[in-house]
């Protein structure tokens, strides 16, 4: 017999994906409705836009109306305007979702999120390294420079968590990130004194928004997005062993250390193609996995698909809001979901239920 995180018995060959679940009968409905909500919303986010272009009108394209396809104004909104940004919010969603979820279950802190691994303060370094030296002004640019910053920090923070007799372990990828993290914030600091032209670029850039994304800017980042989530889906069982504690996960034949940097890995890239899109987006990734284990109870499967959907949900109901709510101007995503989000994590702090479901996941 092993025992498992909380002191409760486990039979050393049962595996913890076969613990009955208490919302697993459920999660099948769970996710129909969250994959409806999913098409909802996308086809609300076709609709409308900051402008003064009709929903009506969008609506009528979009059924292959013959006067609306020659409207070169809607045209312009539906297909050049709003379907990128849709697909960028689909894809920081489901990047967040996955990777909030992945971390929050290697390193068992409810609280983890994807700028642990120095991924943000990485990719706002590049960004303005681009910005000052390299000229590097166009979004599509400003894309390639915060992904590669974002990835080059966390294969550090990989590099030196992977390292020493205690390798792998929750504290020394917190310790790293977080000291990466800030070495990184330092430097931004530094080259942003003497730049006020990069300093102006920067900052609308770090306030996080999807406004003048391009689906060609999306389309390179797909197989680094597809690695990811297929590496997550890899990692779900070995995970749930990891739950049981790094003892419970060993008699099951997995080495937690390597758990952790391959999920790592994983949130490494991830996270990267979101920053890289969107910016800097707090909040979502650390929600989102609660709701899921809310929802779903301890199977990681499970967690990761309906962390992922549910953050995707969030994602493009922010960006329809963030066009409407002081139309004719645009507020940055990343504030409404601060908004949301500051009140829901207060309260997921002060929930004993949720607090313990995070610690258990």
């Amino acid at each position: 017999m092993s025992i498992a995180q909380g002191g409760r018995p486990r039979s050393a060959g049962t595996r913890p994906s076969e613990t009955p679940p208490s919302g697993g009968r459920s999660t099948p409905w769970v996710t129909t409705g969250l994959l409806l909500l999913l098409v909802a919303l996308v086809l609300l986010s076709l609709l409308i836009g900051t402008g003064g272009s009709p929903a009506k009108r969008a609506w009528d394209f979009l059924l292959g109306d013959p006067a609306a396809r020659a409207d070169a104004q809607i045209r312009l909104a539906v297909m050049d305007v709003r379907l990128p940004r849709t697909l960028a919010a689909l894809l920081v969603g489901t990047c967040l979702g996955a990777a909030g979820c992945l971390l929050q279950a290697a390193t068992r802190n409810p609280l983890a999120e994807t700028g642990l691994l120095g991924v943000n303060s990485g990719a706002a370094f590049a960004v303005v390294l681009g910005l000052t030296f390299f000229g590097a002004d166009s979004p599509g640019a400003l894309l390639v420079w915060a992904l590669t910053g974002g990835m080059a920090a966390s294969a550090v923070v990989l590099l030196f968590a992977g390292s020493g007799r205690t390798a792998g372990s929750p504290l020394r990828l917190v310790l790293a990130g977080s000291a990466l993290g800030a070495t990184f914030h330092g430097c931004t600091s530094y080259v942003l004194l003497g730049t006020r032209s990069t300093f102006d670029t920067y900052r609308y850039w770090t306030i996080g928004s999807l406004a003048g994304v391009k689906t060609s800017d999306l389309v390179p980042l797909l197989p680094l997005v597809a690695l990811g989530l297929l590496t997550a889906l890899g990692c779900a069982r070995p995970l749930s062993a990891l739950g049981l504690g790094d003892d419970g996960a060993r008699s099951l034949g997995h080495h937690p250390g390597r758990i952790r940097l391959v999920v790592a890995g994983a949130v490494s890239l991830l996270a990267g193609c979101a920053v890289a899109v969107a910016g800097p987006i707090a909040f979502l990734g650390l929600l989102a996995p609660y709701a899921a284990r809310a929802l779903t109870g301890p199977r990681m499967t499970a967690q990761l698909v309906l962390s992922a959907l549910i953050a995707a949900d969030i994602m493009i109901l922010a960006d329809i809001l963030a066009r409407v709510v002081i139309r004719p101007w645009e507020t940055p995503v990343s504030v409404l979901l601060a908004f949301v989000g500051g009140p829901l994590l207060v309260w997921i702090a002060r929930s004993s239920r949720l607090s313990t479901a995070g610690a258990e996941a």
